[in-house]
């Protein structure tokens, strides 16, 4: 296996650096890969965070794989890469220095953007290699998403994937054009996108939740035995798949106050939350406007008029 020009024997693990670009000081800006590889052939897994800089807890998950040295397998390969938008990470932004959205460049090009120069290297040097992929999300602007995943249903190993890998939801998503997930599903590879909390904020609940779907799907591709590992994670929930889900706007603008815990199975007409003005002159219900789960919740203490504030599931179907 040759990754940016370095080989990978089997048996031996490695920690690759691209380095394709420098800060305006001059200074180097670095992307580790970090790639294990068994002395066994196995599938090969690759598991990434950071496309947008901004979502750290999966930039925890994939830390702490490798810390504890999940992420070493008996059969195949793991390739890790904790955080692939190292710009945003380091300004703590969403997006590129260029004011471009990465997972919106891909695959890129060797001549393009930043953001498409960083698409174009990973398309070409690390995903050839994989049959697996997990990637890892938070949600954005203060709104905190329930751990899910969200794949592209057609793709039954991916459906297969999920189902082990444990969260309670399943999203079948809409492909977005040049989306990570959208070229490596055109390019064959099975894509599992993990969302799980909120931006620039860490929670040991949806660490947990990714750290051991992880361990799961290594365990079902019969990559590393986990089986005594497993049996002591909590039980998985009664899976939900998801077809179909709509946001509740604010009406009015003021103090947003949620009234039901994320997860929460609610129905229409539901009071779900307040919204009030800093002076005592109103306070107005937030209600449900669908049956269904709450499986994002605005977390924002002040909203205004039109922000979305709880994104509920409209048609799900049979529990798996």
């Amino acid at each position: 296996m040759k990754i940016l020009g370095t080989t990978v024997a089997p048996g031996e693990c490695k920690t690759i650096q691209l380095s394709i670009a420098r800060l305006h000081t001059g200074t180097p800006i670095d992307i580790p890969i970090v790639v294990a590889r068994a002395k066994k052939e196995g599938p090969c897994l690759l598991l990434t965070a950071g496309i947008h800089g901004d979502e750290i807890n999966g930039v925890e998950i994939v830390r702490q794989v490798i810390t504890k040295e999940l992420h070493i397998p008996e059969k195949g390969t793991v390739i890790c890469v904790p955080v692939i938008n190292v710009f945003g990470y380091l300004n703590q932004e969403r997006d590129f220095p260029d004011g471009r959205d990465l997972n919106r460049m891909f695959p890129g090009f060797k001549r393009g953007s930043l953001a498409s120069r960083f698409a174009y290297h990973i398309i070409n040097e690390v995903v050839p290699h994989i049959d697996y992929c997990i990637d890892f999300h938070t949600g954005g602007a203060s709104r905190f998403n329930y751990s899910q995943i969200r794949l592209d249903a057609q793709d039954t190993k991916a459906l297969d994937l999920a189902k082990i890998f444990g969260s309670k939801f399943i999203i079948n998503a809409k492909q977005r054009e040049k989306s990570f997930r959208h070229t490596l599903r055109k390019l064959g590879k099975s894509v599992l996108l993990f969302e799980g909390g909120k931006s620039l904020h860490l929670d040991r609940i949806v660490t947990k939740v990714g750290i051991q779907g992880v361990q799961r799907v290594m365990h079902h591709l019969d990559m590393r035995d986990y089986s005594k590992e497993i049996t002591k994670f909590y039980n998985l929930p009664e899976g939900v798949m998801i077809t179909k889900s709509s946001w509740v706007r604010a009406k009015h603008s003021g103090m947003f106050r949620s009234h039901k815990k994320i997860g929460s199975l609610v129905a229409k007409g539901d009071k779900i939350g307040t919204i009030s003005d800093p002076y005592g002159s109103f306070e107005t219900a937030v209600k449900s406007t669908y049956d269904g789960y709450i499986i994002c919740a605005n977390h924002a203490p002040i909203v205004h008029q039109g922000d979305a504030l709880f994104h509920i599931t409209r048609a799900t179907t049979s529990n798996f």
